[in-house]
């Protein structure tokens, strides 16, 4: 498909008429449908809490990609977290260390909801190289951070560049208290630039990279029944894109996306932010990168 005939596709689909219109809308399902999809994984906690309920928090968890690279297995006083490597990023990812990051968000997840709900415990690696949460019966643990977890979410917008409070910023800080990771904040205007910087430079060489592109493609999901669908991947409506049907979304992605639209995104997005929180783990082994996934 050239660029034409992409044109034409867009422009045939917005000409439909009457219900031929209806047709193509109710294929890729509304924000009401993804709404309504989405609402039972962001139920509130039953008291007491099944463990797949507590399953079901830790699932809400930020991820690399959202490609959800998890296993959890429930065993007596325990909760394994495994790998799941057949959902790995290679391109982006060659060291899974994302991967591994993304474990431990949601171990921390599975930590917060289970201390809720009166089941506390710790969050250890096992040497297999699986994460082991063991936990027990005891008093309930309410936090906010708790309280968030059914209410977070990514965001791909522009902010209104209104500072943080130092006070706020000291919570931040706070609630990134793990040992062997370090929390740098950046909020003075030169630092911000200098990364900005650095984040335009990897998305160009990135975005250079046919495989990279391939691979970011094929984790998109460019509708609401799409997403609800795949359960997981990158839904492109949640970074201010229109919805376009199954067969038209790549196609957009190839003639549409570029290097350049990208910076300028992620370049605005980053001017309009009051800081960036950079995570600094203590090594490069995957125990560490957990760690830096639960200061997260």
């Amino acid at each position: 498909m050239n660029r034409r005939h992409l044109l034409m596709g867009v422009g045939a689909t917005a000409a439909l008429g009457g219900g031929a219109t209806w047709l193509v809308r109710s294929g890729m399902g509304s924000s009401a449908d993804y709404a309504a999809g989405i609402a039972p994984l962001r139920a509130a906690l039953a008291e007491p809490a099944a463990l797949v309920d507590l399953v079901r928090f830790a699932t809400l968890a930020p991820n690399s990609h959202n490609t959800q690279a998890w296993r959890f297995r429930l065993r007596d006083k325990r909760i394994d977290i495994q790998p799941d490597f057949s959902r790995r990023t290679p391109a982006v990812d060659p060291d899974d260390h994302h991967l591994y990051i993304s474990l431990g968000t949601a171990a921390e997840n599975l930590a917060l909801a289970a201390a809720a709900r009166g089941q506390p415990g710790t969050v250890r690696f096992d040497p297999a190289g699986a994460i082991a949460f063991d936990f027990a019966p005891g008093p309930a643990i309410a936090s906010p951070l708790f309280d968030a977890i059914p209410t977070r979410q990514s965001t791909r917008a522009e902010y209104d560049g209104r500072a943080v409070s130092s006070a706020d910023l000291a919570l931040l800080t706070k609630a990134a208290a793990v040992p062997g990771v370090d929390l740098v904040l950046l909020t003075d205007r030169p630092r911000i630039e200098r990364l900005r910087d650095l984040v335009v430079a990897g998305n160009s060489a990135q975005m250079a990279d046919p495989a990279f592109v391939r691979e970011l493609k094929s984790w998109l999901r460019f509708n609401p029944h799409q997403a609800l669908r795949s359960g997981d991947g990158l839904y492109s409506v949640a970074s201010g894109n229109p919805p376009l049907p199954d067969w038209l979304g790549p196609q957009a992605f190839d003639w549409l996306s570029s290097a350049a639209s990208q910076n300028d995104a992620y370049a605005r997005q980053i001017a309009s932010s009051a800081g960036i929180a950079v995570f600094v783990g203590a090594g490069e082994t995957p125990p560490q990168w957990v760690d830096v996934g639960r200061a997260c």
